[in-house]
């Protein structure tokens, strides 16, 4: 990672605000996570019923994972000293802001090699919005803001704790 943020960062900065850190999600294919106890199944199952049911059940089987590693390629993080910044390309595209002074819940999840996810705001539960949601699927969709699967998460989380609680006394 260089020092300077990439274009599709830089590009969405204010007036005087600094990017404190910035980074890309994890390339990886993201196997067998909890949902996939759900779904993996049922995808099997979905499967055995004819061609239209087959490339369903493909989608979920495979596809997914696929989708989900192509739509983190072209994503962009990024905390800088007043907002917390994700940029996607691509057909998705999008941007998100999520001002540090007013901040829901945050959480993290981090694995044993210190890549983790900050999420911003509660994750849906199963049923939350029906179990067709896509950000249930593919977790790159997940409508709840957050920096998925990025290195060093415990750093990052900690900064952002840094800059909502201000100055220190």
């Amino acid at each position: 990672m260089s020092a300077q943020p990439p274009a599709a960062i830089a590009d969405r900065l204010l007036p005087d605000e600094t990017v404190l850190w910035w980074d890309r999600p994890s390339q990886d294919l993201f196997l067998l996570t909890p949902r996939d106890a759900l779904l993996i199944p049922f995808g099997l199952l979905w499967a055995q019923f004819g061609v239209p049911f087959l490339l369903i059940g493909l989608l979920l089987i495979l596809g997914r994972f696929l989708l989900d590693a192509w739509l983190r390629a072209g994503t962009h993080y990024a905390l800088t000293d007043r907002r917390a910044l994700i940029v996607r390309t691509g057909p998705w595209a999008s941007f998100r802001a999520i001002n540090l002074d007013q901040l829901p819940e945050i959480t993290l999840n981090e694995r044993s090699d210190g890549r983790g996810t900050i999420r911003f705001g509660p994750p849906l539960g199963l049923w939350e919005g029906g179990l067709w949601v896509w950000g249930y699927f593919v977790p790159a969709l997940d409508p709840t803001p957050q920096f998925l699967a990025i290195s060093e998460a415990r750093q990052v989380y900690a900064a952002i704790q840094e800059q909502t609680q201000g100055p220190s006394a």
